[in-house]
């Protein structure tokens, strides 16, 4: 890899309008920070899964969604200072291979919550190596327009466990701020999903 090609960026807000335009049905769930201001500038959905805490578990809400849910395609939109805390995460599903599962990792080398200190993946740590290795059927480094729209298509068609480490540009953006209480939160996400059943 040339070092300019190294250097190619994305803009966070344009990736997750690309992923998230004509969704249809696909159910969503965001990391907290920015992840879930990405998501929610794109449009409000009910079918989205706002995490505003518990740094890590996105992925696996993701998991258990997929399990659940195997008719439906997940995608998880995290970062990647939230994935470096849950690298378990991808090892458990690994071994589960979900083929309806997608998670997308934001990656601007940054700490964004915290300060914007400088994290692993900035010295060369591939998320998308360790998915692979685990077992993940798609796993890629994405940094081009052209490779974002070629895996919008394999998240909405699938079949097959789908990781995509998206180079991002550390940029500051204003916040989008959807709801943050946790309880609204679950109990409209299972309406939209579950329609009726959710009150039994």
């Amino acid at each position: 890899m040339t070092k300019r090609q190294a250097s190619r960026t994305l803009h966070r807000r344009a990736v997750v309008q690309t992923l998230l335009a004509d969704r249809g049905d696909l159910l969503v769930v965001s990391g907290l920070g920015a992840p879930t201001y990405d998501c929610a500038a794109c449009g409000d959905n009910p079918l989205n899964f706002y995490l505003w805490g518990a740094m890590g578990s996105a992925v696996m809400v993701g998991l258990g969604l997929a399990l659940a849910q195997r008719e439906r395609r997940i995608l998880v939109v995290t970062g990647d200072g939230e994935m470096l805390m849950g690298l378990g995460g991808i090892a458990t599903i690994g071994v589960q291979q979900p083929a309806n599962l997608s998670i997308v990792v934001l990656d601007n080398e940054r700490y964004g919550e915290t300060g914007g200190q400088v994290t692993h993946t900035a010295y060369g740590v591939s998320l998308a190596g360790i998915a692979s290795a685990a077992g993940f059927k798609t796993s890629e480094v994405i940094r081009t327009e052209g490779e974002l729209l070629r895996m919008q298509k394999l998240i909405r068609q699938g079949p097959g466990l789908i990781f995509a480490q998206i180079k991002i540009s550390p940029e500051k953006l204003p916040f989008v701020v959807p709801p943050r209480d946790g309880a609204f939160l679950k109990n409209r996400f299972r309406r939209a999903l579950l329609g009726d059943a959710a009150t039994h």
